[in-house]
């Protein structure tokens, strides 16, 4: 087998995996003659562990996406792989967008991990590509992604939070757990989480104006332009993939990582507001999206102290001073 893994620091929150998981994960997906003849290692994603591979008893390569183990995992972000693959049967009105699950093992019995083998997307990812075309023409990139937005937008769940759960009967119950949680986390790795759990009980006291989310939306969680394929051929840019949709979550749709990426500058990215519709700019809504901001926040933070970038953790709590000033 050709294999072809990322060298990284010993202490770096992806871990490797051996040539002998991936021909064990192999056989157990495609049966026990099948033999994986080269598996790659793809970079870019910063959570789990991606392969490209080739079976030879397959006409095309498939990804195999292997999660951390459950000791790495923060109780924010709990199990994210076994959050996408329930979200899967939800994804249906971007179905042709998003790869298709072909296994998913949850035993850890290989490598002591989830881990999940789905169709390979044709294209190439957008931050590779979308530098290449003039910025006037990445206007119908941002109105493509707010279309695909709506979509998910529109589906209606049966809980607030995780798709996978734990649900919620309130959408200001599952804003608070979530704060709460990450603030659990921060605490865990030594981080002051004072903030955080301020905002949490900012939002007990006004969960009024967080309950007149009364309809669970479907949330993307983390869809922009990195989570994006773009077929690589066409004169302006043509989205052919969406991936990574592991932390979506019923809610309302203005607390979505992507209404925040959208909402960031006044640039082409304005475009998204064109085919997605328009925003609720009332007292309520503003209200609640500072709640929003300060959660990214300290999901931000977190995900900051993984990747030990430790100014961009200390940048969080001047911005999260920023919007508990606003909130108070």
């Amino acid at each position: 087998m050709d294999f072809r893994s990322i060298s990284r620091d010993p202490h770096a929150f992806q871990q490797p995996v051996t040539p002998e998981d991936i021909e064990a994960i192999g056989r157990r997906a495609f049966g026990s003659a099948a033999q994986v003849t080269s598996a790659v290692e793809l970079g870019g994603g910063m959570y789990n562990t991606t392969f490209r591979i080739a079976v030879d008893s397959l006409e095309e390569p498939v990804i195999l996406r292997i999660a951390p183990t459950s000791v790495q995992q923060f109780s924010s972000e709990r199990e994210l792989m076994r959050n996408e693959y329930a979200t899967v049967p939800y994804l249906s009105p971007i179905a042709g967008l998003v790869p298709r699950v072909l296994f998913a093992d949850w035993s850890q019995e290989v490598a002591g991990r989830d881990w999940m083998v789905q169709s390979h997307l044709t294209g190439v990812p957008a931050p590779e590509r979308l530098g290449a075309y003039p910025r006037d023409l990445w206007l119908g990139f941002f109105a493509q992604l707010g279309e695909i937005t709506a979509r998910v937008h529109a589906v209606r769940g049966g809980h607030f939070g995780p798709v996978a759960g734990p649900g919620h009967g309130t959408w200001s119950a599952a804003v608070i757990a979530s704060l709460r949680a990450i603030a659990d986390d921060l605490g865990r790795v030594g981080l002051d989480a004072a903030d955080v759990r301020k905002v949490a009980d900012l939002a007990g006291e006004h969960h009024a104006v967080l309950d007149e989310i009364t309809e669970a939306r479907l949330l993307t969680g983390d869809l922009w332009t990195v989570n994006t394929m773009l077929y690589p051929e066409a004169p302006t840019p043509v989205i052919t993939g969406v991936l990574d949709l592991d932390r979506t979550l019923f809610g309302d749709p203005a607390a979505d990582w992507t209404i925040r990426m959208a909402c960031a500058k006044q640039d082409e990215r304005t475009a998204f507001w064109d085919t997605y519709g328009p925003r609720d700019t009332s007292p309520a809504a503003l209200w609640r999206s500072l709640v929003y901001e300060a959660r990214h926040l300290g999901a931000i933070r977190l995900e900051r102290h993984r990747l030990r970038k430790d100014e961009g953790v200390r940048d969080t709590y001047s911005a999260l001073a920023d919007v508990l000033a606003q909130l108070t």
